[in-house]
């Protein structure tokens, strides 16, 4: 192993002021101590508090590409860090010069306000956000040396968590980016549904200039309302009756079809059918939209039809179209579409017939596969612990969690805290990881 002097000068890492006390000693040591051993999961507020005697700020941000299940790590202020975006950290880092400090107002948590910068030898960013350095203007270098030394080892500390992650932090990151993508393609789905539906409109030889205006304004605003109202409509109920679901459908689709001329004809699926998981019913919509996207870009189409079925077990999707029969599997947008299928356990079939269109179908079951109980011995859990761990590792929310056991979201919440505590979790996503990897399924 290297000698702390040397590993300082490998990884850049500044030597820290000198405190000016045994007290400020004992301090700085202690920082340095929990730094040293800090999970990822709390780092963010370790280093705050660690730097809190050099710099007080209202909120803490590190963005780091290392990490990709978690880029960001956060602590302080929940009205900031509850809305940072990583489109505002990448500005913020182009503004640093290379190796850098950078001090003044930038976006961050969706407005603007003082920040400070510090880069990183590993490409990780460090934002404070309305600092306020020491009082005392003699003590700011060795401040700042501090402060630069206590972040570069907090940064070096990331790095090698993450390169020596234990298999529960790669399922865990690995299901964190898994869905951050699967959110992403469906917001692109759905503005893509709008910007086209815009375009048609604007497009429309069968509309006056002030028409199309006023048509375009009208979907924009209602695609506004729609994504400001997203995150409460995610957090609704889990399950969705098909009927309403399909609906849903028809309503992204409408104004598509109606300004690009393309017949679109809706079979209702039966209204005594199954409630559909929300991830199935949310995931089968995007699907749909993404067809008919990709069928629209063949070009030459008069009609498109898409059904919903369902046989107990799986909701049916089919999807054709009578346009020139071009449409591939291999296609970007197409694969993209399959591997969303396949993540949900579906299957997907796509028969084309040159001249004569496209038959898409598309089969995704409503219950996660069943897998295995794992031997879980040593967790020491209680029977009706274990049935809540293998319902919650297969995807199952509180709600259905509580139906599927008959008991209520309360005594669900009682018997998660059990478990966080005895598998040794502190989030639910780090539970279900931690049951993944102990193979349950």
């Amino acid at each position: 192993m290297s000698k702390p002097s040397d590993a300082r000068a490998a990884l850049f890492i500044p030597t820290p002021g000198l405190p000016r006390s045994v007290e400020e000693a004992q301090s700085l040591l202690g920082a340095i101590a929990a730094l040293s051993t800090a999970p990822l999961a709390t780092i963010a507020q370790r280093l705050r508090d660690a730097v809190l005697p050099y710099l007080g700020s209202s909120a803490l941000v590190i963005f780091t590409e290392d990490c990709t299940g978690r880029p960001q790590k956060k602590a302080g202020d929940e009205a900031v860090i509850s809305r940072v975006s990583i489109a505002e950290l990448d500005h913020i880092r182009g503004l640093l010069p290379e190796g850098g400090t950078w001090q003044g107002k930038a976006v961050l948590g969706g407005q603007e306000r003082m920040v400070l910068a510090l880069s990183s030898p590993s490409n990780a960013l460090l934002v404070f956000t309305d600092p306020q350095p020491l009082p005392d203007p003699a003590g700011h270098a060795e401040a700042e040396r501090t402060l630069r030394y206590l972040w570069a080892l907090a940064a070096e500390r990331i790095r090698e968590k993450v390169a020596d992650a234990p298999p529960s932090y790669l399922i865990e990151s690995r299901a964190a980016s898994a869905e951050r993508v699967r959110v992403t393609a469906e917001l692109v789905d759905s503005h893509s549904t709008t910007l086209e539906t815009l375009l048609a409109a604007l497009r429309s030889p069968a509309l006056s200039d002030e028409a199309a205006r006023k048509s375009a304004t009208d979907v924009a605003a209602k695609a506004l309302v729609g994504l400001r109202t997203l995150n409460d409509r995610t957090t609704e109920l889990v399950e969705e009756p098909v009927a309403t679901a399909f609906q849903r459908l028809r309503e992204d689709l409408k104004p598509l079809m109606h300004f690009s001329g393309i017949d679109v004809q809706f079979i209702e699926p039966p209204l005594n059918g199954r409630a559909l998981p929300g991830e199935v019913a949310h995931a089968a919509r995007a699907i749909v939209r993404g067809l008919v996207l990709a069928m629209v870009d063949q070009g030459g189409l008069r009609r498109i039809r898409t059904q919903w079925d369902c046989d107990g077990e799986n909701l049916l999707v089919n999807v054709r179209d009578d346009g020139p029969g071009e449409l591939s599997r291999e296609a970007p947008n197409m694969a993209r579409l399959g591997q969303r299928v396949e993540a949900l356990n579906g299957r997907m079939s796509v028969d084309v017939m040159s001249g004569w269109g496209a038959d898409v179908a598309v089969s995704l079951p409503l219950d996660p596969p069943a897998g295995p109980l794992a031997d879980v011995s040593g967790w020491k859990l209680g029977e009706r612990e274990l049935d809540v761990l293998q319902l919650l590792a297969a995807g199952q929310r509180n709600r259905a969690i509580a139906a599927r056991l008959h008991i209520s979201e309360n005594t669900v919440k009682f018997h998660l805290r059990n478990i966080y505590r005895k598998v040794g979790a502190s989030s639910r996503t780090e539970a279900i990881a931690m049951a993944h990897s102990g193979g349950l399924r």
